[in-house]
C-alpha cells in the first residue's frame, strides 16, 4: 500500500476512537500528523486526553486543540501546516443525542464539514477522506446496504447531516474538481472504543452488576466491525484517493445482539442483567454492510470476527478500568 507517498496528514477528530487509530498507523509508517480535536465533553473528555497522550510519543505528532466550526483557527492550521491529505472524522457523534440536541449536530456536521471543504479547496489539498455512516440507510429494508441504493428515508438529524455531507462533498468535486471520498462506518468497535456505543456500555454495566436495557425486545441486528479492518480500509481509500467515491466498510455480517451479549458475559465471566424494552427514536432494527462495491475498489477486506473482536476489546476494557 502506497499511503506512505503522501507524507503531510491532518486528521480531525484526532482525539477520537477511530482517529487515534488512524494517526498512530499513520505514524509508524512515517507520516507527520496535524490532529485538531475540541475534546468535548460528549463523552469522558478524560478517555479523549489518554489517546492523545498514546499518540504524543511520535515526534511527526502535532496536536492543536480546536474546533472545525471555527473557520478563521482551521484557515490557520491549513495556512502553516499545508496537508496533503485531509481526513475528517471530527463530527457529533450518536443517534440519540441527536434527538434531544440537534442544533449541535448541525453546527459540527454541517457547518464544520463546509469549513473544511473550503479549506481544502483554497489550499488546494490532494485529496479529502471523510466519515460518513450507515445510518444515512435510515428506514431500508433491502439487506445488504448497498452504496447504490437509494437513501432518501433518514430516521434520525445525525442521518441527515451526514447525508448531507456526501451530497457536498460530492458538489465539490463537481465545481472544483476536488478528489472526496465517503466511507460508510457500520458500528466500529475495539480498544480504544466510545463509552456511548453498546459494547462499551454492556461491558461496564455487566462489571458493575447494572441492569442493561435491550431494547426492540432483544430484535437488533448490528454489523459490528472491528477497528483494525476500519483503519486498513480508510487507508485503502487514502491510497487510490479517488476523484469522488463512496464506500461501506462494514464486516458483511449482521450480527444478533443478544449474541454479543453472551459472549461479552463469557470473557468477563459474569451473567447480564437484562430488561427489555421497546424500539427507541431514531434506532433501526437491522445494520448489514455490502461490501463487494468496497472489495472491488478499494480491496476492502475485513478479517476480524466478533468471536475474534469482542475479547480483544474485553482485554483493553478490564485493563483501561483496572
Amino acid at each position: 500500500m502506497s499511503f506512505q507517498r503522501h507524507k503531510k496528514y491532518l486528521v480531525t477528530g484526532v482525539a477520537g476512537f477511530i482517529g487515534m487509530h488512524l494517526s498512530e498507523k499513520l505514524l509508524e509508517n512515517g507520516c507527520s500528523v496535524i490532529g485538531i480535536d475540541n475534546i468535548n465533553d460528549y463523552y469522558d473528555p478524560n478517555l479523549k486526553k489518554k489517546r492523545l497522550e498514546y499518540l504524543k510519543k511520535y515526534n511527526t505528532f502535532k496536536f492543536i486543540r480546536s474546533d472545525i466550526t471555527n473557520n478563521r483557527a482551521l484557515r490557520d492550521v491549513f495556512s502553516k501546516f499545508k496537508p496533503e491529505i485531509v481526513v475528517n472524522l471530527a463530527a457529533q457523534a450518536g443517534v440519540r443525542y441527536s434527538i434531544d440536541n440537534p442544533m449541535v449536530y448541525i453546527e459540527s456536521n454541517i457547518l464544520g464539514f463546509m469549513n473544511i471543504l473550503e479549506c481544502c479547496r483554497e489550499n488546494d489539498v490532494q485529496g479529502l477522506i471523510y466519515a460518513s455512516s450507515s445510518s444515512v440507510y435510515g428506514g431500508n429494508n433491502k439487506y445488504p446496504f448497498s452504496v447504490f441504493d437509494k437513501v432518501e428515508n433518514p430516521i434520525s438529524i445525525y442521518a441527515v447531516t451526514k447525508k448531507t455531507n456526501e451530497l457536498m462533498a460530492k458538489t465539490y468535486n463537481h465545481l472544483y474538481g476536488m478528489n472526496t471520498t465517503g466511507l460508510r462506518f457500520f458500528t466500529v468497535y475495539g480498544p480504544w472504543g466510545r463509552p456511548d456505543m453498546a459494547m462499551f456500555i454492556f461491558a461496564k454495566k455487566i462489571l458493575l452488576g447494572e441492569t442493561i436495557t435491550v431494547f426492540n425486545h432483544g430484535r437488533i441486528n448490528r454489523d459490528f466491525t472491528y477497528i483494525d479492518d476500519i483503519i486498513k480500509g480508510i487507508l485503502c481509500a487514502v491510497d487510490k484517493n479517488f476523484k469522488s467515491e463512496i464506500f461501506n466498510l462494514g464486516n458483511n455480517k449482521s450480527e444478533d445482539l443478544m449474541q454479543v451479549i453472551r459472549i461479552i458475559e463469557r470473557e468477563i465471566g459474569k451473567k447480564a442483567i437484562l430488561k427489555f424494552a421497546d424500539i427507541q427514536p431514531g434506532d433501526v432494527k437491522k445494520t448489514f454492510a455490502d461490501i463487494e462495491y468496497s472489495k472491488e475498489k478499494i480491496n476492502y477486506k475485513p478479517k476480524t470476527s466478533i468471536s475474534e473482536g469482542i475479547p480483544k476489546f474485553i482485554n483493553w476494557f478490564l485493563k483501561y478500568h483496572k
